[in-house]
């Protein structure tokens, strides 16, 4: 496993040229430089490359996020940055934190109804999709914020992935969504079976369609889990 990407650098990058729009450290939890981070102003940017890992940092912001055509309040609308992206941008920007981000080695097609299709296949099966990038290193990492949207009323398979193939032994599990109408879905429940030795706790869900206007929400909830004062 390889160390994960520093935290504000890629979300201040992404901030930078919008108007709010979905690493761990060698001492903490590390993450690959290979997280990218999102602008939204009214079209969102992707995140560019995050900077070197920052020192010290004990939590980490994984997530898995989807451009492409969306739903939208029973439309199709598509993102240059994914709801998710644009949440964990929102999240990272307010906290001492460091991201890694899940991408796929085989991405999910741009196309909605081509990846409804195959999210299907992969929940019907059980799948794991192979991750493209290095997995992080959660070593000295206290807390995991998983975040992702919800597809069929749970986390992708994906982060399935992602859960099973690093240790939570010890660690606080926070579940963040973006979702159509599902909240949290099933997202505490298949953390609590597949993060063995990890307490769950609070989670928050933002409608997709509603992200850009979710600080308020956020704070609310950082405050709760008490990664903010």
């Amino acid at each position: 496993m390889t160390p994960p990407t520093s935290r504000r650098t890629f979300l201040r990058a992404l901030l930078a040229g919008s108007g709010g729009a979905t690493l761990l450290a060698m001492a903490g939890c590390a993450a690959p430089d290979t997280a990218q981070g999102p602008t939204q102003s009214q079209e969102p940017t992707p995140m560019p490359p995050t900077a070197s890992p920052s020192p010290g940092t004990s939590t980490l912001l994984v997530y898995f996020s989807r451009p492409g055509e969306n739903y939208w309040y029973g439309e199709r609308r598509t993102l240059e940055v994914g709801n998710t992206e644009v949440l964990a941008a929102m999240i990272a920007d307010r906290v001492e934190l460091d991201t890694y981000r899940i991408e796929a080695a085989e991405p999910y097609p741009a196309d909605y109804e081509e990846t409804v299709a195959r999210n299907v296949r992969e929940q019907d099966q059980d799948a794991r999709p192979a991750i493209a990038s290095p997995l992080p290193d959660l070593t000295g990492c206290d807390t995991v914020i998983l975040a992702s949207p919800i597809w069929n009323v749970r986390p992708p398979m994906i982060m399935s992935t992602f859960v099973e193939s690093v240790s939570f032994e010890g660690k606080r599990v926070l579940p963040v969504t973006t979702h159509a109408m599902s909240g949290l879905g099933r997202s505490v429940a298949v953390y609590t079976e597949l993060a063995a030795g990890a307490t769950i706790g609070a989670g928050l869900a933002i409608q997709g369609e509603e992200v850009t206007d979710a600080g308020p929400d956020v704070e609310r909830w950082l405050r709760e889990v008490a990664l903010v004062a």
